[in-house]
């Protein structure tokens, strides 16, 4: 059993596969050809963005916006604890510092209740209203921005979050690194009225290319200017015109080609998706010791992952259940962000996130992919069951 079946998509879309990169290969404008454009117009209708600009990855696409509003040392801003550590890292390579916040227990995003204390921890300089990371306690710190994550393809808690934004002015960069194709309140995650969104395109996303990629989402004119001269070595009028310092971003031709390619069937493996997600509910509905997942009211879930959560102290006793009977699974994240040996010298202790820290001990993913079959997952059902009853 395949964890994600990208070869029974890859069957399906063949022909439009194949022709889009011959097209590449007959016009061979590999960097920054046609279909990049082509691309970029068609994800900014979708999500009802007025710019899409295509990137390397969903890291460089945080990082891109982060240069873009000069985020710097002496910044903080305020990142959800369980996540990939891509949200963080961006935040630390340009000199700020990230607050990590902890999560809601039920959807795990970004809990707005502790947004609000950590904000109000940093401009006050007092880890008795948050735990904070060793520099916000010394120095006095710029709340600059806010970095929620859609975790497992369900969007935070936006109209908290930017009304918290709002009052603090600070600037929110969505990030949909695993939620592109979800919605909010009847709006699509990347065209919730954010400053910015961030979207990742690796390949086992639920849209993916066959190698890294990335765009960022804005209905700002002037931030869209400086985010596509970022990603291309800061350059201005010309190739030459260096105006500003930036990085090498760009989105291959053939990336952009196997995109279009896999839009085309977006729309209706988003929809199988929730046929998967609704038969995986029904399986395990009633199992003692496990919790499937939380899709909270006016959200639409792409389930990029499927994660359910295991009585404690039981989660490694099913994964290894499962793996004897040639089931995959993965846990996401085994260890909070502010436990990672990079973030060490931040002096958090495990406790200062206790959602976080009871999630990554409860957590398992299991295979999940819009192509399963419901004998598949009776399959795994059955098995996830059996091991909790061992």
């Amino acid at each position: 059993m395949q964890f994600i079946d990208l070869a029974a998509q890859q069957q399906r879309i063949r022909q439009s596969l194949e022709a889009r990169i011959q097209a590449v290969m007959e016009h061979g404008k590999f960097i920054m050809g046609q279909e990049v454009t082509e691309l970029e117009e068609q994800l900014a209708a979708y999500v009802s963005a007025r710019h899409c600009i295509s990137c390397s990855s969903g890291t460089d696409a945080l990082f891109m916006t982060l240069m873009a509003w000069g985020v710097k040392p002496g910044d903080a801003v305020f990142v959800p604890v369980f996540s990939f550590f891509a949200t963080a890292e961006v935040v630390a390579l340009l000199g700020a510092t990230p607050v990590m916040v902890d999560i809601d227990p039920l959807a795990f995003n970004m809990d707005p209740q502790a947004l609000q204390k950590a904000i109000a921890a940093v401009r006050a300089q007092d880890p008795a209203l948050y735990p904070l990371p060793a520099v916000a306690r010394t120095e006095k710190l710029t709340p600059r921005a806010i970095i929620p994550v859609d975790l497992f393809g369900q969007a935070a808690d936006y109209d908290a979050i930017l009304a918290i934004a709002k009052a603090g002015g600070l600037a929110v960069l969505e990030d949909a690194a695993q939620s592109f194709g979800a919605s909010y309140e009847g709006k699509k995650t990347c065209g919730l009225g954010c400053d910015a969104a961030a979207t990742s395109f690796f390949p086992n996303k639920p849209l993916g290319c066959y190698g890294d990629g990335g765009a960022v989402f804005t209905n700002d004119d002037a931030l869209a200017e400086i985010l596509r001269s970022i990603r291309v070595h800061g350059k201005g009028q010309g190739k030459y015109d260096n105006i500003r310092i930036g990085i090498n971003a760009r989105l291959d031709t053939m990336q952009a080609a196997i995109l279009l390619a896999k839009l085309e069937i977006f729309p209706s493996e988003i929809a199988a998706r929730q046929q998967v997600a609704q038969l995986y509910a029904a399986r395990l509905a009633d199992i003692d010791g496990l919790r499937t997942p939380t899709v909270l009211p006016g959200r639409k879930s792409v389930w990029a992952q499927y994660c359910i959560t295991v009585e404690h102290g039981k989660r490694d006793a099913v994964r290894a259940f499962l793996q004897d009977r040639d089931i995959p699974s993965m846990v996401y994240y085994p260890t909070p962000m502010h436990m990672l040996g990079a973030f060490s010298g931040a002096g958090y202790k495990p406790e200062d996130m206790p959602n976080a820290l009871a999630a990554s001990r409860s957590i398992l993913a299991l295979p999940f992919h819009p192509y399963m079959t419901e004998e598949q997952v009776a399959t795994v059902a059955k098995a996830v069951k059996e091991a909790l009853a061992a």
